[in-house]
């Protein structure tokens, strides 16, 4: 039989997950086999790649080595693969060596550690494996109804979420809920905007969201969860922001189409719309406030309506949060 090897690790396990430096340093081992022209395979976890060969799948007799990648060395899982592939010629690289007598340790034949009380400290594989493409940095503000207005939709939450999933992106979940107590949420309105604004895009079904979002510059695709529109699509239209997607029409289709332009015109129309906020403070409802305060109570606008001029009054487009 040829040599070929079964690469393993962490992420081989099936109630284990897989981490980044795990990822990369089975990166870095799959490219030092392919430029010695080693034939191998990878077994994955199946609940991370469900589509995947995954470790009960694999025929031990279809392999002459066993590689186990990355992390520490210890366990019955990993006394278990000595056990199952006994026949193979077992190695450990790049790993953590907690106790060298272990059975999981010792079971090996060759272990190229990173760390432990016999090791030669070395640098982790994951630190040079090959340099991974950068991807857009997506913000996500999403929410339940806090208020009463009826702005919950379950149905448009759970569409997005399965969309944003698929998407090659870096997902940070975000909130505009402020807690000087939790150190999980930021405790001021800069702390959320200086992570705002270091976002390519956010997405988000928040009336906050969009406008936070916009007040930094940073493009925001804005989804309606109200069926009909209610004050996020009335945001949008106050804003003049067009990448808004309504409960009703919501689609991957619609979703794709203000993604791309988000990540590309949206950028210059979100900087433009920044400026504009901050070139005239005075446009919403505040500027009004003085007025209101000094005129009658039975002209001040008390149910609903607002001082629009001399002329008369138009009732408020917004409604709350």
């Amino acid at each position: 039989m040829h040599a070929k090897a079964l690469l393993t690790g962490w992420f081989s396990f099936p109630d284990k997950d897989a981490t980044a430096g795990d990822v990369l340093a089975l990166r870095r081992v799959e490219g030092v086999l392919r430029g010695a022209d080693i034939d191998y395979d990878v077994a994955w976890s199946a609940g991370f790649r469900p589509a995947a060969l995954h470790l009960d799948e694999a025929r031990p007799a279809a392999y002459s080595h066993l590689v186990y990648v990355c992390g520490p060395l210890h366990g019955p899982q990993v006394e278990e693969l000595h056990r199952r592939f006994a026949h193979c010629v077992r190695i450990a690289v790049g790993t953590s060596v907690p106790d060298p007598e272990d059975p999981a340790v010792t079971g090996f034949h060759r272990v190229l550690a990173r760390d432990g009380p016999a090791a030669v400290t070395e640098p982790d594989l994951a630190a040079h494996a090959p340099v991974e493409a950068t991807t857009p940095v997506v913000g996500v503000i999403l929410g339940q109804d806090r208020d009463g207005a009826g702005e919950d939709d379950g149905d448009a939450a759970e569409a997005l979420t399965r969309w944003l999933a698929q998407k090659d992106c870096a997902r940070l979940e975000l909130e505009t809920r402020l807690d000087s107590r939790d150190w999980r949420l930021c405790a001021t309105p800069g702390q959320v905007q200086s992570v705002l604004t270091r976002m390519d895009l956010v997405v988000t079904d928040r009336l906050h969201g969009l406008v936070l979002s916009l007040r930094g510059g940073v493009p925001a695709l804005a989804v309606d969860p109200v069926a009909g529109g209610a004050r996020v699509t009335a945001q949008a239209d106050a804003c003049g922001w067009p990448a808004l997607v309504p409960a009703e029409r919501l689609s991957d289709r619609k979703l794709d189409h203000w993604w791309h332009w988000c990540l590309t015109s949206g950028r210059v129309a979100a900087r433009q719309i920044r400026r504009e906020f901050l070139e005239d403070p005075e446009a919403d409802s505040a500027a009004g406030l003085v007025a209101a305060l000094s005129a009658p109570l039975e002209t001040a606008g008390a149910r609903g309506v607002r001082p629009d001029g001399p002329g008369g009054a138009e009732p408020s487009r917004g409604n709350g949060r």
